[in-house]
């Protein structure tokens, strides 16, 4: 939907920033009040100058406040490698979000998954950051197709919950040449993404909203971003550095206590205060035991671009031509998507259709670990299933935080097995251990102090136990158990499953005929009974169809065609960020000195065998790879040919992986990277012929010291597989000689 600027454009945004005050200017560059107490960040408009106000709302799971469709997890579209239908899914959420009558979205996030405790790890793509890229653009364009402006974040190396307001990524710039920013970069140089979101934490020392070589001389100058910068919430704490590093707006603008607080009962107390008293001091004082740790310091506070840059600007300690250039990018993605004209297209909350592309997601993000005597797919027509769990009969929606999201309903594991089975089938249910509470992360803090009231919630079911499990297990076909953690934003996760989970699953599968576990997990969890059940399927958060996707998976409706996006280790010490300098960070500071080995990179440098592989997934049906050729001319780039075939009895669909190992170069490089991929689907018995291209930065390495890309001459591998560990074909091409990148 979104066009490029044009003259017309840039002499319409010229004009109206000279007529602008100081004043008005300031007022466009920060966040205020939305007066109808929906948008997550709002810039009020100019009224005598028929500027428009700019609202942005969270997602990426879906928007929020308010009732709309809750998506899976970013994680389980990264599980079904598959760029169309991130741009599918990207769509949908645009729609939603001008549904919502809001202007942007707060997404998609793409931080690297370098710490799999990661609290926000459901809401990124991948260890990867070739995966990573390919989904961000999809995405990105999606929602922008739409008519909505989307928001890559968080801008950069924001890697884990613990400490995030004031670690310091301590991290080489190859690291983030080659990790950590190309999912950014490609959002800018092929999404063209309109906005791009400021992390919390530092990078080597310097706060993020303060990074002048993030900000200003990678992103705007190198990349060509033509957007605007917008701080993460509360994340700007000095004014005059964040503006004259190239923050352009700081959100939300407003203390917290203000912030949604239209019923809170400590926010109109404070209110009526008199305006003589240090009210804000009152409120963080007043606020504090309610607080989560790892709170956001700024929270309290007026917003340092409101407070700091008139006066900055008046002695000359920030340029106004500068301030001006914020409002010009401001202005420019208004105007890009319609915002002056009136002309955004119509959007949709919760429509039927966005319901079937979240289903559909959630099916193709559903990822078959373990199948043992291809126990999957249950048949229909079983007499008797025993559903096992402490929330079964609960959908899992999302996690906790910024991206929660409140649908209009539900579909449980429970209802949609009984839905799919239909009467002839006995459905046992039996929970075998408490419900695991769904942790609200920070976003859930509000100030309404009647909900810290004494006594709390209880449940009437009495207190499960393991034995009914048990029991139920023993007198059914097959056992099917879900097991869910508890992510949220703002602190990190175990790897471990919270509760007693782990021991229901052990005690299940000592006395089922057939025990298949499935996950709802924000990313890698430990499995110490993973070789003792006959299939484990990972099904992430599946959003608001959680039972209908699982049950179509379960019963072979749909094939469960998802890869792993991440690496499943078996301990905690198999991750390279297993130390405490480099996880948490010591005197917060991280130390990201496992460099470029991240992830499979590591495990395999290691010689580390994960539980599963990144890439890995089981189907209902097989695949035969053949006739693997590779075209390469001795340049830095190739294209690869393969013929997959389904050589089973049921349709499905399969992940062509083509990894490159690398020649001798100067420095260490991992032993292989992805390079490119394909998903395809095929009927029983049919084949197809699958191109691949792989370009000249798969090649290539950062020479930090030249300031350059480079691919080194010598022999490079292309491997062909199924997975980063099960590779089925490989052949070796030639570089010639060094080449510089572009």
């Amino acid at each position: 939907m979104a066009t490029n600027n044009t003259d017309d454009t840039t002499d319409r945004i010229e004009a109206l920033i000279d007529r602008l005050t100081l004043e008005e200017k300031i007022d466009l560059v920060h966040g205020d009040d939305d007066p109808d107490e929906l948008a997550t960040g709002y810039l009020p408009g100019i009224e005598r100058l028929d500027v428009p106000s700019l609202s942005m709302v969270d997602g990426p799971l879906g928007v929020r406040p308010g009732t709309a469709t809750a998506f899976p997890a970013s994680i389980a579209l990264a599980a079904a490698w598959d760029d169309d239908l991130a741009h599918e899914q990207g769509e949908a959420l645009g729609r939603e979000t001008l549904g919502a009558d809001q202007d942007a979205l707060l997404a998609p996030g793409f931080n690297i998954v370098r710490v799999p405790q990661g609290g926000r790890t459901f809401e990124y793509y991948s260890e990867d950051p070739y995966l990573a890229s390919r989904l961000a653009v999809g995405t990105v364009e999606g929602v922008q197709d739409a008519g909505a402006i989307a928001t890559a974040k968080h801008f950069v190396a924001n890697n884990q919950e613990q400490d995030r307001h004031e670690v310091s990524a301590e991290v080489s710039e190859r690291a983030l040449r080659e990790i950590y920013l190309p999912a950014f970069e490609a959002a800018v140089t092929e999404g063209d993404v309109g906005s791009v979101m400021a992390a919390y934490n530092r990078i080597n020392g310097t706060y993020a909203t303060e990074h002048e070589w993030l900000l200003s001389d990678v992103l705007k100058d190198e990349w060509g971003f033509d957007g605007y910068v917008v701080s993460d919430w509360w994340a700007t704490s000095d004014g005059v550095a964040a503006a004259n590093a190239g923050l352009d707006v700081d959100m939300p603008g407003i203390p917290v206590s203000q912030w949604h607080a239209e019923e809170s009962l400590l926010h109109d107390v404070i209110e009526r205060l008199p305006d003589t008293l240090p009210k804000q001091s009152i409120a963080k004082l007043a606020s504090t035991p309610w607080l989560p740790e790892n709170v956001n310091p700024n929270l309290f506070d007026r917003s340092p671009f409101e407070v700091e840059l008139p006066e900055a600007v008046r002695r000359g300690q920030v340029a106004e031509s500068d301030l001006d250039e914020k409002i010009r990018r401001v202005l420019g993605q208004m105007d890009r998507f319609g915002l002056f004209d009136d002309e955004q297209p119509s959007g949709a909350l919760g429509a039927g259709e966005h319901r079937d592309v979240a289903t559909r997601v959630a099916e193709r993000g559903a990822v078959l670990l373990r199948n043992e005597g291809n126990v999957l797919p249950l048949s229909p027509e079983t007499d008797s299933i025993a559903v096992i769990g402490p929330n079964a009969d609960s959908a899992k929606v999302g996690g906790g935080g910024s991206s929660r999201v409140t649908p209009d309903s539900t579909v449980s594991p429970l209802e949609g097995i009984r839905e799919r089975v239909g009467g002839d089938t006995r459905v046992a249910f039996a929970r075998g251990t408490e419900p695991i509470d769904d942790t609200e992360g920070v976003a859930g803090v509000n100030f309404d102090l009647s909900e810290f009231a004494p006594g709390g919630s209880s449940s009437d079911d009495g207190a499960p136990g393991v034995g009914d499990a048990v029991v139920a297990a023993r007198q059914a076909d097959v056992a099917v158990v879900f097991v869910q953690d508890d992510a949220a934003e703002g602190t990190d996760r175990s790897l471990w499953l919270p509760g007693e989970q782990d021991r229901l699953v052990a005690a299940v599968a000592d006395v089922a005929d057939r025990t298949v576990v499935v996950c709802n997990t924000a990313g890698a969890i430990r499995m110490p009974w993973a070789d003792d059940v006959d299939a484990v399927v990972e099904m992430w958060y599946p959003g608001q169809e959680d039972g209908h996707a699982t049950a179509a998976v379960l019963f072979g409706d749909s094939d469960p065609s998802g890869r792993l996006p991440v690496t499943f280790g078996r301990r905690l010490d198999d991750y390279p960020a297993s130390t405490e300098d480099r996880y948490p960070g010591v005197g917060l500071e991280a130390e990201y000195d496992e460099g470029v080995f991240v992830g499979y990179r590591h495990f395999d440098a290691e010689g580390i065998e994960p539980q599963f592989a990144f890439g890995h997934g089981l189907s209902y049906t097989d695949f035969a790879y053949s006739d693997v050729a590779v075209d390469h001319d001795g340049e830095p780039d190739a294209t690869v040919e393969v013929t997959v075939e389904n050589v089973g009895e049921r349709p499905g669909r399969d992940v062509v992986q083509v990894y490159l190992g690398p020649a001798d170069a100067p420095l260490e490089r991992p032993p292989k990277a992805l390079a490119a991929f394909e998903t395809v689907a095929l009927d029983a018995g049919e084949a197809v012929t699958v191109t691949l291209d792989l370009d000249s930065r798969a090649f290539a390495y950062y020479d930090v010291e030249a300031g350059e890309w480079t691919a080194a001459d010598g022999e490079y591998t292309v491997l062909v597989g199924r997975s980063s560990r099960d590779i089925v074909a490989e052949r070796t091409v030639i570089v010639e000689e060094s080449t510089i990148v572009e």
